[in-house]
């Protein structure tokens, strides 16, 4: 797909649920009593990937109107072991979080794969502390497929050794089978907190203290009636566009603000954009607001260790704004970024050097000189299957002088299948 320059994006839109929401809804929804109802349902390959495991696990799901998904739950023991792996697409919160779940189904067996992509990612990660619950958990070679033989689990306390919310959620999850107190983790610097605020909303008991979070197990859960919120993550493509680009005016309504997830925002206010938070309200217990956003000119920041987990999923989009900001910026302990759908900080690196933009790939992140102008563009951009360097190469063509031909576009579905044309729909030429 060849995107070409834009003048502003100007309008309302308003973006799919929260991803990690979606899935945490259908997981939870399938081991709670009763029939849940997810409302602002977001379809995309990720979340439909949590359907589709549920499903073999034995949950029942329909679809009664657009955008709105109900789950029949078996109950917190009661899912079922399939006559066939677990197929989890490329949705790494979809198998890590499952993973939980599965640990407490005492004497059953599963078994998680996924696609090439997620088949690369570490999976040890959860493996570790499932072991230290009492669950049987193989991996192969430290990654998917992924084994694991449901067992009678106790309470740990179990030190992240890497900012993972999906691992810190794997834990939680099974805590809420293990007998005997309640199951703590430990993380280093805060992660996204979507299944703390969940299962709360459930009434089950979550505290944290400091850097601990602490969940008790519990018999059962009750069903979900969940209005879910627009994914930040998926606003920040067009947060992006409409910064850089001159006479924008761009409002974003129903976004979720989890300060967990925004941190991309706070980079943005210290760069000089204008970004006006208006309308604030709260939906299935997460924060929620609209955005309006200017065009603006900007200067260089850098994103240290502690900022990164806040603003991991747009750190691609940090890139480009650094690139048309005044001086050079850097991001350090991103390492993370090497183990996502791709080695994100390659794939960026090799992205935008192929538009002309100055940026050079460490160990832990990456350094950009900024000039503050539009960037050449007239390369191609290599999405090599990851959906958000699909979306960063098309903001990039927006945002350059000569356009820039995505390759791979049809990544976007893996998180966002409308994307291009929500944001035809707002683009001034």
């Amino acid at each position: 797909m060849r995107v070409e320059p834009a003048a502003a994006l100007v309008g309302d839109v308003a973006v799919p649920g929260v991803k990690g929401i979606c899935q945490r809804g259908v997981m939870l929804g399938a081991v709670a009593e009763g029939e849940s109802e997810l409302r602002g349902f977001g379809h995309a390959a990720d979340t439909d990937a949590a359907i589709g495991v549920v499903r073999e696990l034995g949950a029942e799901v329909d679809e009664p109107a657009a955008e709105v998904v109900r789950v029949r739950g078996v109950g917190l023991r009661g899912l079922r072991e399939p006559s066939a792996p677990l197929d989890c697409g490329n949705a790494g919160t979809v198998m890590r979080l499952v993973a939980g779940l599965l640990a407490g189904q005492e004497g059953r067996r599963f078994e998680l794969v996924g696609d090439e992509s997620l088949s690369r990612r570490p999976q040890e990660r959860i493996a570790v502390p499932l072991r230290e619950l009492g669950a049987r958990v193989e991996t192969t070679d430290g990654h998917a497929p992924v084994r694991i033989e449901g067992a009678e689990l106790r309470p740990i306390r179990y030190e992240l050794p890497v900012a993972s919310a999906q691992v810190k959620s794997c834990v939680l999850l099974a805590g809420l089978y293990a007998r005997g107190g309640a199951t703590r983790v430990v993380e280093a610097v805060p992660t996204r907190d979507h299944t703390e605020r969940m299962l709360a909303s459930l009434g089950v008991r979550v505290r944290r203290r400091g850097s601990e979070i602490a969940v008790e197990p519990v018999e059962s859960l009750p069903p979900l009636s969940l209005d879910i919120p627009g994914d930040f993550s998926s606003a920040a493509p067009f947060v992006a566009a409409a910064t850089l680009l001159s006479g924008s005016d761009l409002r974003i309504h129903g976004v979720n603000l989890n300060p967990t997830r925004t941190g991309f925002l706070d980079v943005l206010e210290r760069m000089g954009a204008r970004v006006a938070v208006f309308n604030r309200r709260s939906a299935g217990g997460e924060p929620v607001a609209d955005l309006e956003v200017r065009s603006a000119e900007l200067v260089a920041t850098d994103v240290d260790a502690e900022e990164v987990p806040r603003l991991v999923d747009e750190l691609p989009l940090f890139a480009l704004v650094a690139a048309c900001a005044r001086g050079s910026s850097t991001v350090r302990g991103a390492r993370e970024l090497r183990v996502k759908e791709t080695n994100r900080i390659e794939t960026v690196t090799n992205a935008l050097r192929a538009l002309g933009i100055r940026i050079r790939a460490g160990e832990d992140g990456f350094g950009v000189r900024g000039i503050p102008s539009r960037p050449k563009g007239g390369g191609r951009v290599e999405a090599a299957g990851d959906h958000r360097i699909a979306m960063l190469g098309a903001i990039a063509g927006l945002a350059s002088r000569a356009g820039v031909e995505v390759r791979g576009a049809e990544a976007v579905a893996i998180s966002f299948p409308g994307f291009f044309e929500l944001l035809d729909s707002v683009t001034q030429r």
